[in-house]
């Protein structure tokens, strides 16, 4: 009874509001000398995690330059002889490192061994053909018909480098061609989540290595150039280059304006991704388009023989068994 007279005191009730305001204006000035700087402590950390980042970056690029120096150290026997005979000035062209590059084949050991098997496979080529025509082979063939199927086969030779550099880009492409959109889908997601360019590309490199090994080291190299050459415009170029896929050089161009003109890089994206799929689609359709007219010849020298003599044949069976009796 004597607490519900203190609460309904009215005096008892100012005292304990007063005391409680005390106490919350106490603690309200008090508080913030004992909690931390959270921003600060934020910004030491996010500090932290972007030079942790840095250093594992260079050290993954420096683990990876040794091991491409080890991996693409040029022969010496090839270094040798494409040095004696100078081909480097007869042979090499800026086209031909371009190729090269857009093959994956990166580092002068691919140079210096493109140069010497395009200088011997034509000799290998000439001497094999003729040792075969003139002195294995039993065809009965002139002396200048031998000779210039040995041409031939020179010639051949010396074309055949350009052939496995020309199948190799073409693999490297289709693999390309075939991850790109969803590439473009994982880089716009980044993007839009607040990731930089260069951490985007980095993330989606780690990505989309299972699907396309190819892209995921065109993206990787690109986000190294974005780090370090001094235009941004060079890493995207050189990105288009290297695959020589006009759907990343497309890409590469609207990257380059949306940061030189300030719009947002996620419409660029998103943009570009939608084009992107409907190429990839376009193409499915050309292929389902084309198969009819070239499934036409197996079918009429291997399926409908094959009919007919299933049809026919017990017809056939009965003719010869009634002819004969």
């Amino acid at each position: 009874m004597d607490y519900l007279f203190l609460l309904l005191d009215r005096q008892f009730v100012i005292m304990l509001l007063v005391g409680m305001a005390a106490f919350a204006t106490v603690a309200t000035l008090i508080m913030p000398l004992f909690a931390s700087d959270r921003l600060d402590s934020r910004m030491k950390y996010v500090a932290g995690e972007r030079e942790r980042m840095r250093e594992e970056r260079m050290a993954a690029l420096a683990d990876q330059q040794r091991e491409a120096r080890l991996r693409q150290d040029p022969r010496t026997f090839m270094k040798r002889f494409v040095d004696r005979f100078n081909l480097r000035k007869a042979l090499e062209t800026e086209e031909t490192h371009q190729r090269l590059k857009m093959a994956g084949l990166r580092g002068q050991a691919p140079v210096v061994a493109f140069l010497f098997f395009r200088a011997t496979l034509p000799l290998v080529a000439f001497f094999a053909a003729a040792f075969y025509l003139f002195f294995v082979s039993a065809f009965e063939l002139s002396g200048l018909m031998k000779f210039c199927i040995a041409v031939g086969a020179a010639y051949l030779g010396f074309y055949l480098p350009n052939i496995f550099i020309t199948n190799l880009i073409q693999k490297r492409q289709k693999s390309i061609k075939q991850a790109f959109p969803d590439a473009l889908d994982l880089l716009l997601i980044c993007v839009q989540s607040g990731m930089s360019i260069e951490s985007a590309m980095n993330k989606v490199s780690t990505e989309i290595g299972p699907q396309s090994l190819e892209l995921a080291e065109e993206f990787a190299l690109t986000t190294a150039e974005l780090s370090y050459l001094p235009q941004r415009r060079q890493a995207y170029e050189n990105l288009g280059k290297r695959t020589g896929v006009p759907a990343v050089k497309a890409v590469g161009t609207s990257l380059l304006q949306a940061e030189r003109y300030g719009t947002g890089l996620g419409q660029a994206l998103r943009v570009m991704a939608k084009e992107s799929r409907d190429g990839r689609m376009n193409e499915a359709e050309k292929k389902a388009a084309a198969l009819p007219p070239k499934l036409t010849v197996p079918m009429i020298l291997f399926f409908l023989p094959v009919l007919f003599v299933v049809l026919l044949g017990p017809a056939a069976i009965k003719v010869f068994d009634t002819l004969g009796g």
